[in-house]
């Protein structure tokens, strides 16, 4: 079983297509054919199901790939282990919940490629459960998500605080309390969302019920804010960076705690000085 086997394997699952591999592998495709069969007969089962044409992923494959991604991730560790002191470089995957990604980071990612131009950064946006089962996975070398929760094989560390808006038209009218609310609309992010659930929270201590429309986006959130069809709670990040500008007014309210956002990272990632440099320069942004 060669390096190099792997990487071809790895490159077709996630591409699907012997051909569009060999593009991306800069290789023929009769050279990545040949070496999945040889990989095939070494491990005694099919790795994918051809079908016409085109290629499935089979079961055995599926458990292999997870393998394979821990095995290029442990090699790409030891090629950086050998030279610790090296500038950043090479790839940087970094996942962060969309607030984040939103309100907070764009300053940041612009600043961290001025400082290091040969860190290959990669930013994914998803749910936090979903961010921190990549970082497990090695698919990213690190994320940030706004929930402190223990995680088997991973360590994390706070970033910063967010504070919390209520954000309405400016053509709604003040809000001075929480029942100026009485029968309004509130938009917010799918349950799971810990923006959401500090909401609900809020509304309960209150004993007040409000209908919540679920909408995975704050695009459409602050749209539909804007247009005066409801109100919304969110990050201030978030107002800062674009709610603001939308027709937006932003209310703070003593009961909305802030909710710390953290960065969580592989236990056994070893020494990765592109990701040591990005949380560095999470820390000078926010002075964590």
């Amino acid at each position: 079983m060669e390096l190099a086997q792997i990487r071809m394997f790895k490159t077709v699952a996630e591409v699907g297509s012997i051909a569009r591999a060999a593009e991306k592998l800069f290789c023929v495709p009769s050279n990545i054919t040949a070496r999945i069969k040889a990989l095939e007969a070494e491990l005694g089962v099919a790795l994918f199901l051809r079908e016409g044409r085109g290629l499935r992923i089979s079961p055995a494959g599926q458990t292999f790939l997870a393998y394979a991604q821990k095995i290029l991730a442990l090699t790409a560790e030891a090629k950086r282990a050998v030279d610790p002191s090296a500038e950043p470089s090479g790839p940087l995957r970094i996942g962060a919940i969309e607030s984040s990604a939103t309100g907070r980071l764009p300053r940041l990612l612009a600043k961290f490629h001025q400082r290091y131009p040969q860190v290959a950064l990669e930013l994914t946006t998803g749910t936090w459960g979903q961010l921190l089962d990549d970082t497990v996975g090695h698919r990213l070398d690190g994320a940030i998500v706004a929930v402190d929760v223990e995680r088997s094989q991973l360590k994390r560390t706070p970033m910063y605080r967010e504070e919390l808006l209520l954000i309405a038209s400016t053509s709604f009218g003040p809000v001075r309390d929480i029942h100026d609310l009485q029968d309004k609309t509130v938009f917010m992010w799918p349950q799971g969302c810990p923006y959401r659930a500090a909401l609900e929270h809020w509304l309960l201590r209150q004993g007040l019920a409000l209908p919540i429309v679920s909408l995975a986006s704050y695009g459409a959130i602050v749209g539909c804010v804007s247009a005066g069809a409801g109100v919304a709670l969110v990050p201030k990040g978030v107002f800062e960076q674009y709610a603001k500008g939308a027709g937006c007014v932003g209310y703070e309210f003593a009961e909305l705690t802030a909710v710390d956002n953290l960065f969580y990272w592989h236990e056994n990632a070893g020494v990765h000085p592109a990701r040591e440099a990005f949380v560095a320069m999470l820390r000078e942004e926010f002075s964590v």
